[in-house]
């Protein structure tokens, strides 16, 4: 689905991915972590397609089609989702027109006409439902006053209404306490099979015990460094990252 080689990107004239080789396939799980300033959200903004970031070499090809010169609003359109760690607030807006004006845009971008307004009200109503959301959260404006917690929730409910084939959720665990992480990863469980793929980006172990990842890749100064299965995610957590720089540097 998703394969990514030799990466080098920069933003501000700063290279931050020095070399990225990874491969998703349909049905996968991959945790991606590393210390700060590693290329984590980098990598993560570069696959979207954000323009403040420059591509210097290499190629990043999803589902067999090179992507390099997509606009982030076309790799959406093609199935590629990424959840922010910021999410923004767009007040007058609410979470249900939002969400409407996305998939219709999707819609026209492959030809087809808006989603028929019963059918739409249909589905909004069923994926609230799978996530355990309150209706009176739809009405509200997009983000605005909403918890840490909300606007992860509201995240997963726009990628569970736009079904994308692979969903990025970049530190999607930040901020939230046990029980509000609870929901948001049960939400992107439920979402999981065997046609779409997830990469999540964390820092910390504790979101990989509620999304079990098929695999675990590090990255450590721009390069994805060591990969393997859940239990690394657990080394991690007792010795850090200092072992992986020494491993590096040796």
């Amino acid at each position: 689905m998703l394969k990514i080689t030799n990466l080098h990107a920069s933003i501000d004239n700063k290279t931050i991915l020095k070399g990225v080789n990874l491969e998703v396939k349909a049905g996968e799980v991959h945790a991606i972590m590393g210390p700060n300033g590693s290329g984590k959200s980098t990598l993560a903004s570069v696959i979207a397609g954000k323009e403040d970031y420059e591509v210097l070499k290499g190629k990043i090809t999803f589902e067999g089609q090179d992507i390099a010169d997509l606009a982030p609003e076309d790799r959406a359109h093609k199935g590629i989702f990424m959840s922010f760690q910021y999410p923004i607030e767009i007040p007058g807006v609410t979470v249900t027109n939002f969400i409407k004006t996305a998939i219709n845009e999707t819609r026209k971008a492959k030809g087809l006409n808006d989603m028929p307004a019963n059918k739409m009200l249909k589905l909004i109503r069923d994926k609230a439902e799978l996530l355990e959301i309150d209706r009176r959260f739809l009405s509200r404006s997009l983000n605005q006053g909403f918890s840490g917690g909300e606007k992860k929730r509201n995240e997963i409910f726009q990628m569970a209404m736009l079904e994308p084939k692979l969903a990025i959720l970049d530190e999607t665990d930040s901020g939230l306490d046990i029980d509000a992480l609870r929901i948001v990863a049960n939400g992107v469980n439920k979402l999981k099979s065997k046609d779409n793929a997830v990469v999540v980006i964390t820092h910390y172990q504790r979101l990989l015990d509620y999304i079990i990842p098929d695999f675990v890749h590090v990255i450590y100064d721009g390069k994805i460094v060591k990969s393997g299965t859940k239990e690394l995610a657990h080394e991690l957590e007792e010795k850090g990252y200092d072992w992986i720089k020494e491993e590096v540097n040796a």
